[in-house]
């Protein structure tokens, strides 16, 4: 029985894992975001001293079904056999999850049988692991629990203190339901045992209740404002992960992009994915010269992704993934979050050659500088961020007009994978207060607003052109203005409030 028990919480943390994912793009079903962090801190609370297993397990679930699109990279464009990339991506997973290990550890150690202290402990770990993420080993801020809340009422803390915020009232709300009910069978039975009545917890209620009523609120406030209008064309070429690197395709697809703008040119900006164009950008300049020439005659900007290579003074080269402004768009942005093992390998030496995903050109890439001079399209102002770059939030905060990402999702086929990165990118602009242009390869190329909402997007795997409009924005939301301080405020009070009132253990 005591063995029937135990696979039974095991699989109880696994399952409220996984609900987490379910709550984000494409499912959104936001309901079970709150489900699965009410059911977890549940399980850490009944569990003990496991709180160690049941949190890797949660992580487990969480990570298994949230980043699956993995193994289509390692499979499909890694060339892997099928065994070594369930391996590779179980292996991703397992340490992921580690993560969760070290939060559900933690807890074990600063909670108390006291719930409502313990609810507190447990909110406090869960931000402070998810800002955790968005840094520590270079970070992987991909699932947080705000991220599942894009289209409930608490979105609406998103513009005063970022995604992170977000999560911190999900994760309160949570709790609070999950003390409330406790309370309630509590007070139940003693009625029951006594044959009298016991009062309502209602201030857990109000606790439970109040997220949603602010949130709903802060949702309705407009914290910046629309400026003039501007017109744009996004063009997503659909060109084969598989065929787009070799050197007999560079022409064709050169090409294509000249084919797909040739109707465009006279909208204020066309948007060239990353890595539209697979020749080095010295390689390219009477391209590149004349495509300027012909931007400038008609008064466009033209954006577009492509490599770059420049000589160490020590010997060698470095790659650079970049974006350059040609036409009436000026400016060079070099991307300065890259993706491990898929622009740089940690434990090169051990990993070259093992699989050809690996090997792969860009592996060899490095950053850009931190500090870097915004893009121009005439005289807006455009804040870039480069793929997977749009993860964090910190990097794409700034006082741009509008926010620029281009990327290439191909590297993950027909998963969640790209549908989780549009996703992500809607909450940078509610964030911000800004409207987001994305173009990429093969989808999801999509036109957002300053609140978040989609005005437009391409099907995905097709090759097309989405027109439409942006505006940019004055003014600046709480969040653009003082970044993760009100969060770090919110989180520091509720660790001194925590000490004071440290009930006996």
């Amino acid at each position: 029985m005591r063995r029937l028990l135990l696979t039974g919480r095991w699989s109880a943390a696994i399952l409220a894992g996984a609900l987490l994912p379910l709550s984000m793009a494409p499912f959104d079903l936001w309901p079970l975001g709150l489900v699965s962090a009410g059911a977890w801190f549940y399980l850490l609370m009944t569990d003990g001293g496991r709180g160690l297993l049941l949190g890797w397990l949660y992580g487990l679930g969480k990570y298994a079904l949230g980043v699956s699109w993995v193994y289509v990279s390692i499979h499909e464009h890694g060339n892997a056999p099928p065994w070594l990339a369930a391996f590779l991506v179980a292996l991703f997973v397992s340490s992921m999850a580690l993560f969760s290990m070290a939060n559900g550890w933690l807890f074990g150690k600063f909670k108390s049988q006291n719930w409502l202290h313990a609810g507190g402990v447990f909110v406090i770990l869960i931000i402070a692991f998810e800002w955790l993420m968005t840094w520590f080993l270079s970070g992987f801020p991909w699932l947080a629990i705000g991220y599942g809340q894009l289209n409930s009422a608490l979105a609406g803390f998103a513009p005063l203190g970022g995604v992170m915020f977000v999560s911190l009232m999900a994760a309160t709300s949570a709790v609070a339901v999950v003390l409330l009910g406790r309370s309630l069978i509590r007070r139940s039975r003693q009625s029951f045992n006594q044959q009298g009545r016991a009062g309502f917890p209602g201030w857990l209620l109000v606790a439970a209740l109040l997220p949603w009523l602010v949130g709903g609120v802060a949702g309705r406030i407009t914290w910046t404002e629309p400026g003039a209008v501007h017109s744009a064309a996004l063009v997503q070429g659909n060109v084969a992960q598989a065929s787009k690197w070799l050197p007999e395709n560079r022409l064709p697809i050169i090409e294509k992009y000249r084919a797909l703008s040739e109707p465009l040119w006279g909208v204020d900006l066309i948007l060239w994915p990353e890595a539209a164009i697979t020749v080095f950008e010295r390689q390219a300049t009477e391209l590149l010269e004349a495509l300027d020439e012909r931007g400038k005659a008609a008064g466009t900007g033209l954006i577009l992704g492509i490599p770059a290579v420049e000589a160490l003074p020590g010997g060698g080269y470095a790659f650079l993934n970049t974006a350059i402004g040609i036409g009436t768009a000026r400016g060079r942005y070099v991307k300065r979050r890259l993706v491990p093992f898929g622009e740089y390998v940690p434990a090169e030496n051990l990993l070259r050659g093992l699989i050809e995903f690996f090997d792969l050109p860009m592996s060899h890439a490095v950053s850009g500088a931190w500090e870097q001079v915004p893009m121009m399209i005439g005289e807006v102002l455009a804040s870039m961020a480069i793929c997977y770059e749009i993860v964090y939030p910190e990097l794409v905060r700034s006082e741009a007009d509008v926010l620029l990402t281009i990327s290439n999702d191909t590297w993950f086929g027909d998963s969640i994978g790209p549908l989780q990165h549009v996703a992500i990118a809607r909450m940078r602009a509610l964030e911000n207060g800004r409207w987001l242009l994305r173009s990429t390869n093969n989808g999801v190329t999509a036109i957002v607003d300053a609140s978040g909402t989609l005005r437009g997007r391409l099907p995905q795997f097709t090759e097309g052109v989405l027109t439409g409009k942006y505006r940019s924005m004055t003014g600046r939301t709480p969040y653009n203005r003082a970044g993760q301080w009100p969060l770090f405020a919110v989180l520091l009070a509720g660790v001194a409030l925590l000490i004071l009132r440290m009930p006996d253990r």
